[in-house]
């Protein structure tokens, strides 16, 4: 199966420069161009003709939507997967009329890109293969919709900077009780700073989930390692 060829547009370099990496990591994708600007990213799509963007919405010279919205009335043959720390409902609600694939909540982590590509990998795969399409397929192409608006739903009922996402790719790193980590380790887990990282935890700790255990380095100075409460799973 050939590679799926991948343009980014985000205006932040090391975002940007995150996202790549991320990609790399991923078997059988083409990173084939990165863009700054709106403009430069529909120049890039016009020339390189890609199957997928990543693109961001806020830009400094316009809204990514906007980019969305040229791209279907002008019929283009590349699908979007939205990259953004907007939760606005009206937002989703425009990405999905304009036929976004996915929309991903800011910050980005590894394991949720990875799953989208690959929802995406098998979306593009299944309707290569079908011939004809009965109600049961179509059901399976718009479930991935419904799945959205199930994460915006869990986002607003989380703290402000908790993204539901995030918060249950860490709690999926902690499988045993015994299993102790860093702020700083969770946080190259996740592709996230030390910081972000250490909000989830503390919320996590704070819901009982987690429990904070203090360690003394070999220069004496305590760090806080993270594991299971226990009969918490």
């Amino acid at each position: 199966m050939p590679a799926i060829k991948i343009i980014i547009a985000e205006d932040d370099p090391q975002i940007a420069e995150i996202q790549q990496r991320f990609l790399e990591r991923i078997e059988g994708i083409e990173l084939v161009g990165v863009a700054h600007t709106l403009q430069e990213a529909m120049e890039l799509i016009e020339v390189l003709q890609p199957q997928l963007v990543l693109l961001d919405i806020q830009f400094p010279e316009g809204n990514g939507l906007d980019l969305l919205i040229k791209l279907r009335s002008e019929q283009r043959a590349c699908d979007v997967i939205l990259v953004t720390a907007a939760r606005e409902v009206t937002t989703l609600t425009t990405a999905l009329r304009n036929g976004v694939f996915d929309y991903i909540l800011k910050p980005l982590n590894f394991s949720r890109l990875e799953t989208a590509i690959n929802k995406y990998r098998g979306h593009i795969n299944k309707l290569a293969t079908l011939g004809s399409i009965a109600q049961s397929n179509v059901d399976e192409f718009i479930s991935p919709h419904q799945a959205i608006n199930t994460t915006l739903e869990a986002a607003d009922r989380l703290p402000k900077g908790i993204d539901p996402l995030t918060l249950d790719s860490i709690k999926k790193i902690f499988t045993h009780e015994k299993d102790l980590y860093t702020a700083e380790q969770i946080g190259q887990l996740i592709g996230s700073g030390r910081t972000t990282a250490r909000r989830y935890l503390e919320y996590l700790t704070s819901q009982k989930i987690l429990i904070p255990n203090i360690s003394y380095g070999t220069v004496g100075r305590p760090e806080r390692r993270y594991s299971l409460q226990r009969d918490k799973t």
